[in-house]
């Protein structure tokens, strides 16, 4: 299984794409897709009051992903 090792944000800090463990760059909808497929492990899925669905680090200090190393 891949894991999540760095997020790329863009100008507003929103995370559009990671970076595995394999060196594999997707975006978040492919990482979404692969969460769901147990391709990434770590992750949770997700869903907000409307309805959207996110990822989640199991990391409980850091669900937000905020503590990875940006991409570039």
């Amino acid at each position: 299984m891949e894991s999540i090792v760095k997020v790329q944000r863009n100008h507003n800090g929103k995370i559009i794409s990671f970076e595995t463990n394999t060196g594999r760059i997707i975006s978040y909808q492919k990482a979404l897709a692969e969460a769901e497929d147990g391709i990434i492990s770590n992750v949770e899925i997700q869903g907000d009051s409307d309805g959207f669905s996110f990822l989640s680090h199991t990391d409980s200090e850091d669900p937000g992903f905020n503590l990875f190393p940006p991409i570039y």
